[in-house]
């Protein structure tokens, strides 16, 4: 099983593209080529910091397990991530964040979008141990079915044995807001651009993590063509 350490004091930043192609870990995502996969297991040391940010590409099924251990005092984990499927995909993404010790901090953002008979599973935990007071941590997901056909399951779970905490969860499904599209038209903009702009905007907290703006302008471009595909054969 591979593994991530983030030694004491350390600052790891990493983003994961599958575009159908494989995985990407790299500066640049237009790269043709991918080999590394997202770590099977995360171990965050004391006052390490952990960003990861996993994003997978229309057309792409893929199961995906994240195992993240905050085990060092002033550890943190954030843990962002993006879908969009148009077709029959099928995309399973589970995370579990283990809050050993105390005075930890963690996040967890995934935002999704599917469409045409594909189907999304989403399983994400957050466990407390005893020992880890003062511990904060945090999970969302968020999706927008485009289909009927579409199905998204999503659990988001809380197992808390401290009593000295602050954790939320929360996981919505929705459809994208028509109000929304007819103002937009109202204002002249095409009811195809209005779909992309509600799903780009969608997506765009998990975007905006990307810390190199040059790679986060491309992963955007990538998704915005993607998603048109998905609306014109819709």
């Amino acid at each position: 099983m591979k593994e991530l350490l983030i030694h004491s004091g350390e600052v790891v930043h990493k983003v994961f593209v599958y575009n159908g192609l494989g995985a990407c870990c790299s500066e640049d995502p237009s790269v043709s080529k991918y080999s590394e996969e997202i770590p099977a297991r995360i171990v965050v040391e004391r006052d390490g910091r952990v960003d990861v940010v996993v994003l997978v590409m229309p057309g792409v099924s893929e199961d995906l397990k994240i195992d993240v251990e905050l085990a060092g005092e002033g550890a943190e984990a954030n843990i962002y991530g993006a879908y969009v499927c148009g077709a029959d995909e099928r995309v399973k993404i589970s995370v579990d964040m283990h809050h050993k010790v105390p005075h930890c901090n963690s996040r967890q953002l995934f935002k999704g979008i599917a469409g045409g008979s594909s189907r999304v599973d989403f399983y994400g935990k957050i466990i407390v141990a005893q020992d880890a007071q003062r511990t904060e941590a945090y999970q969302e997901n968020h999706n927008i079915l485009l289909s009927d056909h579409a199905k998204v399951d999503t659990k988001p779970q809380l197992e808390i044995y401290a009593d000295d905490v602050k954790c939320s969860h929360g996981a919505t499904i929705g459809r994208l807001n028509e109000e929304e599209q007819f103002y937009m038209r109202s204002r002249g903009i095409t009811l195809e651009d209005a779909k992309v702009l509600q799903m780009i905007s969608f997506i765009a907290p998990v975007l905006e993590c990307i810390p190199d703006e040059a790679q986060r302008e491309a992963v955007s471009e990538q998704f915005e063509s993607e998603i048109r595909t998905i609306i014109r054969n819709d």
